[in-house]
């Protein structure tokens, strides 16, 4: 259970619960129902997981910059994402690839049962554990790694979810994806990235193409 009571989680003024409801109504608006994954945005302050001087900015529909050219993705995306690894039921076990701020990671911690999250930037990894300890969100295991071999050694998993663009799907992370399970990650360069959703088949793997996006680089390697 997420741990609200703190003052500084719930905000004022522009991190304020009215200022999220905004948001909350403009994600519905845009199409976006999942009655679950739309209350884990309201619930979780995005403002924890930006600098300071940007937490008046954290509940725009935007992605903002939290360092070592990293973003942390517009609240659209994350919830879009979360939205399409859960549309086929509940989850278990989830990879998430690029913990960045935590932000997705929270939310997920919040909709499935445990999720493993691998950073290659090991001070956005840190920081993004002190949220999770601050938020008493306790469900998530972190690794300091490379995103393109994922986590072998916990594979398989029921849901896998990228959050930075691949010029091309990883085979390894193909591999570790149970069967059923479903994967949700950008792929592409530059101004011609898309998402695609992949299921893990009987037979092989099917592929969907969704939406235009725009996400920093799936790099190799850790980075301390």
């Amino acid at each position: 259970m997420m741990r609200e009571q703190d003052p500084q989680h719930r905000g004022i003024g522009m991190t304020s619960q009215r200022t999220r409801e905004r948001l909350i109504q403009r994600l519905y608006d845009e199409g976006l129902s999942n009655a679950r994954v739309l209350e884990a945005i309201r619930r979780t302050p995005r403002h924890l997981f930006v600098d300071e001087a940007l937490a008046h900015r954290a509940y725009e529909d935007t992605a903002l910059p939290i360092g070592h050219n990293q973003t942390i993705s517009q609240p659209y995306m994350v919830a879009r994402m979360s939205e399409l690894l859960l549309a086929a039921g509940p989850l278990d076990k989830v990879l998430e690839i690029g913990t960045g701020s935590g932000y997705q990671t929270a939310i997920l911690s919040q909709l499935v049962e445990r999720v493993f999250s691998v950073e290659r930037i090991q001070v956005l990894q840190d920081r993004a554990k002190e949220r999770m300890t601050a938020l008493n969100l306790r469900n998530v295991v972190f690794r300091w790694g490379d995103g393109w071999e994922g986590w072998p050694a916990l594979a398989p998993y029921n849901g896998i979810i990228v959050t930075a663009a691949a010029a091309e799907v990883p085979q390894a992370l193909l591999d570790q994806l149970a069967p059923g399970g479903r994967m949700v990650i950008p792929v592409g360069a530059g101004d011609e990235q898309q998402l695609l959703l992949i299921v893990r088949e009987d037979n092989g793997f099917s592929r969907h193409v969704l939406d235009a996006v725009r996400f920093v680089p799936l790099l190799n390697g850790p980075l301390a």
